[in-house]
């Protein structure tokens, strides 16, 4: 695995396919840092929709070019697809569900069921993508469900509301 010292040699799509380096961190757990620092990131910014859409389409063109650069399938310090992916499991959910949500979100791309397991076969950047992101989506969907049956509240309530009205 290349090392951190070594990012000066590398080109910028590196940087940014790796979260900055941190994906090139001896922790042998990339995923979960960056998953962590994405977390970070939205304690403090209610990250909002086109940011989300915005990393990942930059995700696919800086990790397909970072594939080619190393000449490797999808390596774990190619690890930008992890902040999409936690990003989409709290998105528009209270702060309080960052940690269930950095947890879950983890849990379903370590376990990656179906369908997460049949993104990763897509092309490309395309393939590192996707996995996290519809991961990200299924944390969301199982969150968003939790808090509008014990909370009353959110979208998934907003539309059964609206479904039975």
């Amino acid at each position: 695995m290349p090392k951190i010292s070594e990012m000066k040699n590398y080109p910028y799509y590196v940087w940014l396919a790796s979260v900055f380096g941190l994906g090139f961190l001896p922790s042998g757990m990339p995923g979960t840092v960056s998953s962590a620092a994405a977390c970070v990131v939205s304690v403090f910014v209610d990250v909002p929709l086109w940011a989300i859409v915005l990393v990942t389409l930059v995700g696919v063109y800086v990790t397909d070019k970072s594939e080619k650069f190393f000449n490797m399938k999808d390596p774990s310090f190619l690890n930008i697809d992890e902040v999409p992916g936690m990003w989409l499991s709290i998105f528009l959910l209270p702060k309080s569900f960052i940690i269930p949500g950095f947890f879950l979100f983890r849990l379903i791309d370590i376990l990656k069921p179906f369908p997460v397991c049949t993104m990763e076969r897509l092309p490309g950047g395309w393939g590192i993508m996707a996995d996290d992101v519809v991961g990200g989506l299924m944390a969301n969907v199982l969150l968003q469900s939790y808090n509008a049956y014990f909370h009353h509240a959110g979208w998934i309530e907003e539309l059964i509301t609206w479904i039975t009205k």
